[in-house]
């Protein structure tokens, strides 16, 4: 065991894929997306509080002031699906519903802007965004115009109703026309994950160097065995995705679902650990109103957060799995290069729906290595539990882990 874990930490590379060269989002993008949570939901008079308008959106910005989320990092406020009109207006420009969206896109960014917050938006590559609004095929270049005109800092662009044979060369087009424009907008494309679906292997340089953030794989549900269904696809194809992953260019697992009555504390901790383990965006889908405070805790961990928004952008590896417990590991700073010693942080998840689980080993079976030994920390742990105590590579740790929940520490190396 200590000489396979061994293996793979000591071989681990920050050599990364030549991004696309825009200088942003050079840490995991942290907001709010509507997709998982709200959906399509257009009727506004039955549903005044949960239909897409920019009712929503505003609230939704003014929670994430008030309630701590901006200043935790949480940033991005993300109109997706069922925004426009249903069709472009005389001069073939997309347009905001005029009833759920009175006073305009440019409008919410404006109002984005002036909390400190920045405003996403959602369009499709084909004829169509999959709730059948109008797509951006054969107008990427007056659209890339449009979203920079209006102040928009984000864009999410889909691939319903467009052949996965065209993307290679289409998203990179628009790539082209978001940087044209001079107006700084991160790109999120889901290109990779339409390759997927049709049984293409995705070509991960190529789609670095066009995308700042891209979907590879279905979308996130309101339920655990959604996320333990992506938990199970990303750790069967890491291998592919580690090479391109780091700043300016990350794959994306899809939205954090954390204050969702759905699932449990333990399963909350379970999808921001190994979210935050990936160095990947974390995107909440909830109703910011109604988190609950145990949820909104896991949220807004500056611990976990940390950890995600490691300047290194290292994507982290299941290194180990038994008893259908898995080992997560990921290099973070501080570090010593010279002496090839690098902090870890490192997550127990037990994948056991009803049983908990026990782990004891040492340290030295993780591969960790420097003699001097680490500060570890038990990054949910309150009171005396959170305080990080020495460790040396031969002491013996024993954790037990909740079923479906996690134990995540930082082992930081010690130096001097």
């Amino acid at each position: 065991m200590s000489r396979f874990l061994g293996f793979f930490i000591f071989t681990w590379t920050f050599f990364v894929v030549r991004s696309l060269d825009n200088g942003l989002v050079l840490k995991p993008p942290m907001g709010w997306l509507s997709w998982t949570k709200f959906l399509c939901q257009t009727d506004c008079q039955r549903h005044p509080m949960s239909c897409i308008s920019e009712n929503l959106y505003t609230d939704m910005a003014d929670w994430m002031v008030s309630d701590g989320y901006l200043e935790a990092g949480y940033e991005y406020v993300n109109i997706d699906d069922c925004w426009s009109e249903m069709k472009r207006d005389k001069n073939k420009e997309l347009v905001a519903n005029k009833n759920r969206f009175p006073h305009g896109i440019k409008w919410l960014a404006d109002y984005m802007h002036a909390k400190g917050l920045k405003l996403g938006i959602y369009e499709d590559f084909g004829n169509y965004t999959c709730a059948g609004y109008p797509g951006s095929l054969y107008f990427l270049e007056e659209d890339a115009k449009t979203f920079a005109s209006w102040g928009v800092d984000m864009l999410k662009l889909d691939g319903c109703y467009a052949s996965p044979s065209i993307m290679p060369t289409g998203y990179p087009k628009m790539s082209k026309y978001l940087n044209s424009t001079g107006r700084p907008i991160v790109y999120s494309c889901s290109w990779p994950a339409y390759e997927v679906d049709a049984g293409i292997v995705p070509k991960y340089p190529a789609i670095a160097k066009a995308c700042n953030l891209w979907r590879n794989y279905g979308d996130i549900s309101l339920k655990w065995d959604s996320i333990q269904d992506i938990i199970n696809w990303y750790d069967k194809h890491q291998d592919e995705m580690i090479p391109v992953h780091g700043p300016g260019q990350w794959n994306d697992p899809d939205m954090i679902i954390a204050g969702n009555p759905e699932i449990t504390v333990d399963q909350s901790k379970a999808q921001m650990a190994i979210w935050s383990i990936w160095s990947a965006p974390l995107l909440m889908s909830n109703d910011l109103r109604f988190v609950p405070l145990a949820h909104k805790k896991i949220l807004l961990n500056k611990k976990v957060i940390a950890v995600d928004q490691d300047p290194l952008g290292v994507m982290g590896r299941l290194m180990f799995n038994t008893s259908n417990v898995g080992i997560y590991i990921k290099k973070m700073t501080p570090f010593d290069s010279a002496i090839d010693q690098y902090s870890y942080a490192i997550v127990f998840f037990n994948r056991n729906k009803n049983t908990q689980a026990k782990v004891s080993l040492n340290w030295s079976k993780l591969g960790l290595s420097n003699p001097k030994g680490y500060l570890i920390e038990d990054l949910f742990a309150d009171g005396p539990e959170s305080t990080p105590h020495l460790a040396k590579i031969e002491d013996n740790f024993n954790y037990t882990i909740n079923a479906t929940g996690v134990v995540m520490v930082k082992a930081t190396v010690v130096l001097k």
